[in-house]
């Protein structure tokens, strides 16, 4: 019988390095002016900027391009603690991430070269998958793509696009052949500045203002052969590897609010008194912020381990539907309840856990709604009998 250890949940000195730097970063750089872009919606540059200084916004890029290289698991560290700042910031900063994967996941040589190179130098980017008449349900998509020679003619409506407006490129999902539904859709790598390509203004949205969200219209969009990822009939099993890779991280964005959630609401338990003594010391109280920090380490737990099989290069569909419906579910919780301990307080603005609840209700919806990942959980329970 060995005597090893298998698991260890003790972060390695680069690991706790690279979470002090996004520690450092949001505590430093993005709380301080949550505030301000949560009440003005507008989009943060100096922040993005200083973010792309450090590299964050192109931290799974592989080194060779410019980019940090870092592991999922990594990358999760980075956007727990950014989304402790404000999860606005941190989608913004962490969006360009989820754009890449499709070029990583199947791009080639030369497609890789050109638009890792082209994020490190200081492009962003956004994905484009969602529609007006499709979220959930990605084969509803309507987005055409035709074959033209040496070119393809695309047309179509991206709806909630985050990052649509500052976006130098976007990486397209659209039908090369409905008949073969599944197996007929592809990605493409499409240019901002290309003839027929149009974004609409930001949505006005509960939360997360500090993060563009849009819509963008392709209209008879001219796209080279040479910008499809991949072969024809891949997209929609690239949308798949997608969602493995990008629902922990956008889990470990829940967990960020959730932890502040938390932490606002044990400073404000101390602070303020009822009946003579502090509020945590009243059990109804004391218990619900204990209820808070066990979701939120059991969240984390999740969100680690869906991080760390992708990693291992294991299939992490169903880890990651945990980690996806949990941690935000979670969020969600634990944000009420943070507006509970503050009690009248809480629902003002002055304070924070009112834009924590207004932010943590999105994780809920986007990446998959949580309905939509208890869904895949069943599936994949249920597999080959």
């Amino acid at each position: 019988m060995s005597n090893t250890t298998p698991i260890n949940f003790k972060l390695t000195e680069e690991q706790q390095m690279i979470q002090k730097l996004a520690r450092d970063f949001a505590r430093n750089e993005i709380a301080p002016v949550a505030e301000h872009y949560d009440k003005t919606h507008e989009y943060p540059w100096p922040v993005v900027k200083k973010a792309q200084e450090l590299g964050l916004t192109v931290m799974n890029i592989p080194e060779e391009y410019g980019g940090l290289g870092l592991s999922l698991f990594d990358e999760c560290l980075v956007l727990e603690e950014l989304a402790w700042g404000c999860s606005g910031m941190s989608t913004a900063i962490g969006v360009n991430g989820l754009a890449m994967l499709p070029v990583l996941i199947a791009g080639s040589p030369a497609q890789k070269e050109e638009y890792c190179t082209r994020m490190a130098e200081g492009q962003l980017a956004a994905y484009c998958l969602t529609e007006p008449e499709a979220g959930s349900d990605v084969a509803g998509i309507r987005t055409t793509a035709r074959r033209q020679g040496d070119h393809y003619i695309l047309n179509g409506n991206k709806m909630f696009i985050t990052g649509a407006t500052v976006a130098n490129f976007y990486t397209v999902f659209a039908y090369t052949d409905r008949e073969k539904r599944y197996n007929g859709m592809s990605c493409f790598v499409v240019d901002r500045d290309w003839e027929g390509v149009s974004v609409g203004k930001p949505f006005d949205k509960m939360g997360q203002h500090a993060s563009d969200t849009a819509e963008v219209v392709f209209d008879n969009v001219k796209v080279p052969v040479s910008h499809r990822l991949g072969e024809e009939g891949q997209g929609f099993m690239i949308a798949m590897q997608v969602f493995d890779r990008s629902r922990p991280t956008v889990a470990a964005g829940a967990v960020g609010v959730a932890q502040r959630a938390l932490d606002e609401a044990r400073n404000y338990a101390r602070e303020r008194h009822a009946m003579g003594r502090p509020i945590w010391q009243h059990q109804a109280i004391g218990h619900m912020i204990a209820d808070m920090a066990m979701e939120v380490e059991a969240a984390r737990l999740l969100v680690w381990k869906s991080a760390w099989a992708v990693d291992a290069g294991e299939r992490n569909t169903t880890a990651a539907a945990f980690a996806k419906a949990y941690a935000a579910d979670a969020a969600m919780r634990i944000c009420t309840n943070a507006v509970q301990v503050f009690g009248g307080y809480g629902y003002m603005a002055e304070y924070p856990v009112e834009k924590l609840m207004r932010d943590a209700k999105i994780f809920q919806i986007y990446e998959g709604t949580s309905q939509i990942q208890r869904n895949i959980v069943v599936r994949e329970l249920f597999r080959g009998g």
